[in-house]
């Protein structure tokens, strides 16, 4: 899913969010705007677990929305307000909607909205001005409907019932003499050719009874002008349309060659971008092209959005991120590098590889959770803290430091969850069991939920690691989901290339975690915790993937490879 708006500042946690990704983007998103008054909106960039979507609902919170791309698409660069015509608009109006739009080219779109082509002025020259102007017939020669040529002379129709239908017509103007004029009428009836002439005259009686008399197909009479009674019954007896306007024949013999329906210009070949293209990907593509606007359509369909220039593809406006309980691209959601990075708030190692723009805020300290780190600015800044917002930021606390029993606890996690709970109006012991009771993977989640629901990679001396933990308050299932553990962790060296795939299982009771691992044998047999015989790994009085189990995978590493070396 990608973005609709640029406008606000996002807030967004890592991939794969636990409760503190997840908390602490709501919770900094709600401090960006009461505190510092600006358009703020966490998002997510993962599947909310099941332990978050209780706490959210406990706090009367609503999820942040699903976002797996935040590069600048085509519809964020798409104007949706930009001027469109139909397919049964004529000459006249696109030509008005160009001149009111200042566009030189626009889309056409059905009636249900799908784009159908596009028009450009050259386009509409070519449909106003026959191309062989050697004879005087192709220069009289027009293609239009009698309907949208009253319509253009805002005339009325006196005589048998205008149609809708396009027609070839041979326009007559009927400015020479009396004679003349009657004689070239007969003429032309003669040849069997009054059945596609549009006569166009003004206020002459025996002329306008001539052009009935003849049959033609069409008469319009200039000048505000109008025709008696008995013509109107003849021509409606001889099926000969009239239309009266106010315009002169000069004004007359233009609207009616404007009155050409558009359609017919419309070429078969045409360009459009899907909304969620990133422009990033499009911008060669379309460069190299002749075409001038591009539609935007949504995804699997031809529904118009919206349009873009190639200008628009220059300078694209970005995105503003503020980046939560992470600082490595490697863990962000796709499309960070080309984001606008204002903030980091984090409280794990750093990554190196943030970049900015400008001069960023970047708070990264140790301490137990990035929900602590939020709290502290909600406290320090004495801003508006709701019950709701506080009770996420005490889930985040407490599930990152395990109700602070956790050896990355520290003095000011204790005394901010203390000043949270006050306002949360919960007790923190009491809370930590009904929290860690109400998702149980083991018990409730499927395979990939296991190992995907908490997973974070890491690079470590050329080595692709990834490490997953799966936080339980009773360990009575682990032999029974073992194996589709171990199965998905496979999986993830085979198929996305890690050196070393970890599965931590925590008892947050006992504080003790059952490690599944797979990958480099050599790394895995240096982990320095107990490897009983039937491959499980038994770390005592380890439950922190950040303080603990990688920097033991990463001493595994500097281990192995000394091994190696000797």
């Amino acid at each position: 899913m990608t973005l609709t708006s640029q406008d606000p500042i996002y807030v967004i946690g890592h991939l794969n969010p636990d409760t503190d990704a997840i908390c602490a983007a709501v919770g900094y998103a709600e401090y960006l705007r009461v505190a510092e008054g600006k358009d703020a909106c966490a998002l997510r960039c993962g599947t909310i677990p099941g332990r978050v979507e209780w706490v959210l609902e406990q706090a009367g919170v609503d999820a942040p929305d699903l976002v797996t791309d935040i590069r600048t698409t085509a519809e964020l660069i798409s104007d949706k307000c930009t001027a469109t015509v139909s397919e049964g608009d004529t000459f006249l109006k696109v030509y008005n909607a160009m001149q009111s739009s200042g566009m030189d080219s626009l889309p056409v779109v059905s009636d249900d909205g799908d784009i159908r082509g596009i028009l450009d002025f050259t386009q509409l020259m070519q449909l106003l001005m026959p191309q062989d102007v050697s004879g005087s017939r192709s220069v009289k020669t027009v293609y239009v409907s009698p309907q949208k040529v009253l319509e253009s002379l805002k005339g009325e129709s006196v005589g048998a019932d205008v149609t809708v239908a396009e027609e070839e017509l041979v326009m007559f103007v009927g400015a020479s003499s009396e004679v003349s004029t009657r004689e070239g009428l007969k003429r032309d009836a003669e040849r069997g050719l009054s059945k596609k002439q549009l006569v166009i005259c003004g206020n002459r009686e025996k002329l306008q009874l001539a052009a009935i008399e003849s049959q033609v197909r069409m008469m319009v009479v200039t000048g505000g002008y109008g025709v008696s009674e008995e013509l109107k019954d003849l021509a409606k007896e001889r099926g000969v349309k009239i239309i009266c306007c106010k315009y002169d024949t000069a004004t007359t013999v233009q609207l009616i060659r404007c009155s050409r329906l558009v359609d017919t210009a419309l070429g078969s070949e045409f360009l459009c971008v899907d909304a969620d293209e990133a422009v990033s990907d499009i911008r060669k593509k379309l460069s190299e092209t002749q075409q001038e606007i591009f539609p935007v359509v949504e995804k699997g369909t031809l529904r118009l959005i919206g349009v873009f220039t190639k200008a628009d593809l220059v300078n694209p406006p970005v995105t503003r991120i503020v980046m939560v309980d992470h600082n490595e691209y490697s863990q962000a959601v796709r499309g960070i590098e080309e984001a606008q990075v204002e903030e980091v708030i984090d409280h794990h190692r750093l990554g190196g590889n943030v970049v900015s723009r400008e001069p960023i805020r970047f708070l990264n300290e140790p301490v137990g959770s990035s929900s602590t780190l939020i709290a502290r600015r909600f406290r320090d800044r004495d801003a508006p803290l709701s019950k709701g917002i506080a009770l996420c930021l005490s889930a985040g606390l407490i599930s990152d430091t395990l109700n602070l029993t956790s050896p990355t606890t520290t003095d000011l996690d204790r005394r901010i969850l203390e000043w949270l709970c006050k306002i949360a109006d919960v007790d923190a012991e009491q809370f930590t069991h009904d929290f860690f009771a109400s998702g149980s993977l083991l018990h409730k989640g499927t395979s990939e939920e296991l190992i995907h629901t908490d997973r974070k990679e890491f690079e470590e001396s050329g080595k692709s690691l990834s490490i997953t933990q799966i936080e339980e308050i009773r360990l009575d299932k682990f032999d029974e989901r073992r194996a589709e553990i171990e199965d998905e962790l496979d999986k993830l060296c085979r198929h996305k290339g890690y050196d070393v795939a970890i599965a931590a299982v925590t008892d947050i009771t006992s504080h003790v975690s059952l490690i599944l691992a797979r990958g480099d044998a050599r790394v895995i047999a240096e982990l320095p915790f107990e490897h009983r015989e039937d491959g499980v790994i038994v770390a005592e009085n380890v439950v922190s993937r950040k303080k603990q189990i990688f920097p033991a995978l990463c001493q595994a590493i500097y281990s192995a490879t000394a091994t190696v070396i000797d």
